[in-house]
């Protein structure tokens, strides 16, 4: 492991021992073999007047909710040094007493509340403490020889302390078992199965002890070729079997998740170990992960429905084993899996969920393999897993990570998403929390959707292929396909029947009527896979109230409306509902330039303003309004209603 400290970047801190805590701390957080999203915590100690100008010592530590890699000033807690340590000793205090004592000791009430460790780092007697979940401690750790390897690897260096849960019971174990050694007799401090802390009154020093005392255990388990058991393997590709996962454990968790499949070497090499159903069922790297990753993985072998059903039954009977009578079981959904031949799959209520679980996932399944290649693999026995799950403050802390918009979750596919109503339908989707894909010819596309939540895909809907590809890219990212909205089209010139070449209408049957039915097609078999899947024809005003000269564009919506309705009944019994919208006067489009009005306006003998305000409103339609009637009908609201067709039109007295 390599330091990451340079002089010419701390030397701007070198008076401010605020800053360059965070400095050293965003050092620590840019190593994910050290910390992972939010793990690991770092503290300063400081002398400050206070609002009289009166001098107190302060314990500056990392807030709750904030991340050592992105960690800035205000994310430390200052808290009053004394109180901290007078809690340390007391005898007992309750994870919500110690929550409120610590909160009262703030100087700054707009802080956030201080890490858990706050009375151990309280209790160390130096400037600078670093607390990190090291893979290579860890991997050490969690075996049954783990405190006879750590004297192998540290001898007198470190104080090692035996696993307790974190927070209050964990300082009271360290004060009690270092109240006559002399700090300063050692460079560090190892959690068996937890993590390791570091001490310094400089800056540097604390963060290099980190960095060595890691080192000495990655040399350890090189040494001893454990490193070299780390298993690769190629990985296969089943669409159809990731989206009916995803749709069971959603099931089972009672909302929609995004499931990513990793099917790098690493991580189909570790799904393919022959004792991997025993293996990854032992136990969690370490009990901070716990409350983003479950005890345990799903183990998925042939029949998908039944290996999620017996996950749930298996975590129902692990409640029950340890439960006090006291906690409200979780919901029963496995977190990531083990698929054997294809890779690990991680859940996630929203993407970034699934990013971290996957993150965690990767160094778990590595430090599973060392610890097993250096005897066995081996963590925390079951009730403090128990214990750590259920621990208050772990799901105080994930509660309020929670968020329910409408379609959290969910994962939709728009077509014609470049531009207008299409791009407007994959924004107002994103904003309701779903992952969406968008279509569309425009090569753009790319870019205009170029954020996690938003895949761009330049396709040609009437190329079988590209769509086909584009849907099976769109499962790939995601795990699986929720809600349709067929947007794309074409306006061509109004022209009268007789005056109406076959390239123009050709062209128009092919774009607006044969690659809608293209694309259903091609999304039937993952929509039946779907959480309450829906499916939104956007139509035309032309349909129940067509005008002259524009057969080429009204007689193509017409046929889309009648595929729609025919699909309502086919596809009801999957529980996928078909609706169609029928919008008009939404002007603001790539569709209608000025070139468009004046000539359909001039069909009516109408000028351009009086044509966009026709309608019984007499008001024009935007894009935007169009998509939240889009998102309203692949909602809720909609829940009960397939077949139907909505006008959004600013009422056309054709139409009443």
């Amino acid at each position: 492991m390599k330091s990451l400290w340079k002089n010419e970047e701390a030397e701007g801190f070198s008076k401010d021992p605020l800053q360059l805590r965070v400095y050293t701390s965003r050092l620590l957080g840019a190593n994910p073999d050290l910390v992972l999203h939010g793990g690991g915590n770092t503290s300063v100690k400081l002398s400050q007047k206070n609002f009289f100008g009166e001098t107190e010592e302060l314990l500056l530590v990392k807030g709750s909710g904030w991340d050592l890699a992105t960690i800035e000033s205000p994310g430390f807690a200052p808290v009053r040094l004394e109180t901290l340590k007078r809690l340390a000793e007391l005898e007992t205090l309750s994870d919500s007493e110690m929550v409120r004592q610590q909160r009262a000791a703030m100087t700054d009430p707009g802080a956030p509340n201080p890490s858990v460790e706050a009375i151990l780092h309280a209790l160390i007697p130096f400037r600078y403490v670093d607390h990190t979940h090291a893979d290579a401690v860890l991997a050490v750790t969690n075996h049954p020889d783990g405190e006879q390897s750590i004297q192998e690897i540290y001898g007198p260096r470190v104080i090692v302390i035996p696993y307790v849960m974190p927070g209050f019971v964990l300082a009271k174990k360290v004060r009690e078992l270092t109240q006559n050694k002399n700090w300063s007799d050692y460079e560090g401090m190892i959690l068996m199965n937890h993590g390791i802390f570091t001490f310094d009154d400089d800056a540097q020093e604390s963060y290099e002890k980190m960095i060595e005392l890691v080192t000495l255990a990655e040399n350890f388990l090189k040494d001893r070729k454990a490193l070299d058991s780390l298993a690769r393997a190629e990985s296969e590709e089943d669409l159809q079997k990731l989206s009916l996962i995803r749709r069971e454990v959603s099931r089972i968790r009672r909302e929609p998740v995004y499931a990513q499949l990793d099917s790098t070497a690493e991580a189909c090499g570790f799904a393919n170990l022959k004792n991997i159903n025993e293996l990854a069922l032992r136990g969690p790297m370490t009990s901070d992960h716990l409350a983003r990753t479950k005890p345990e993985p799903l183990i998925i072998n042939n029949d998908i429905e039944k290996d999620v059903s017996l996950y749930a039954r298996n975590y129902d009977d692990y409640f029950r084993r340890n439960t006090d009578g006291s906690q409200e079981i979780l919901d029963l959904a496995p977190r990531w899996a083990v698929w054997p031949g294809y890779g690990l799959v991680s859940y996630g209520r929203s993407l970034n969920d699934s990013k971290v679980v996957r993150d965690i996932v990767s160094h778990t399944a590595r430090a599973i393999q060392i610890g097993e290649a250096l005897g066995r693999w081996e963590p925390i026995a079951e009730k403090h897993i128990f214990e750590a799950e259920y621990w208050e403050l772990q799901r105080a802390k994930m509660e309020s990570f929670k968020q329910s918009p409408e379609f959290q979750g969910k994962i939709a596919l728009v077509t014609g998403a470049a531009s207008g109503i299409g791009l407007a339908c994959a924004c107002e989707f994103v904003r309701e929390g779903a992952a969406v894909t968008g279509l569309d010819l425009n090569a753009d596309v790319e870019n205009i959707l170029d954020r996690d939540e938003m895949l761009g895909v330049a396709c040609d809907i009437t190329d079988s292929g590209a769509v086909s590809n584009a849907v099976d890219e769109t499962v790939r990212r995601f795990g699986g396909l929720d809600i349709l909205v067929l947007n794309a089209g074409t306006f061509p010139a109004g022209k009268l029947i007789e005056d109406l070449d076959d390239q123009t209408w050709d062209k128009s049957i092919e774009i607006n009527l044969k690659s809608q039915q293209r694309i259903l097609k091609t999304c039937i078999p993952f929509l039946k896979q779907g959480v309450d899947p829906a499916v939104v024809f956007v139509a035309s005003r032309n349909v129940p109230a067509p005008g002259p000269g524009a057969s080429a564009y009204s007689v193509p919506k017409a046929g889309q409306t009648q595929l729609a309705r025919i699909a309502a009944l086919e596809l009801g019994q999957f529980g996928i509902r078909v609706n169609v919208l029928h919008p008009d006067c939404v002007y603001d489009t790539g569709l209608w330039t000025k070139e468009t009005l004046e000539r359909s306006a001039g069909r009516y003998g109408l000028t351009v303003e009086e044509y966009k305000s026709r309608n019984v409103l007499k008001s024009d339609v935007k894009s935007h309004e169009v998509a939240k009637m889009v998102c309203t009908m692949a909602g809720s609201v909609f829940a009960k209603t397939t077949g139907a067709q909505i006008p959004i039109d600013g009422g056309s007295d054709r139409v009443i």
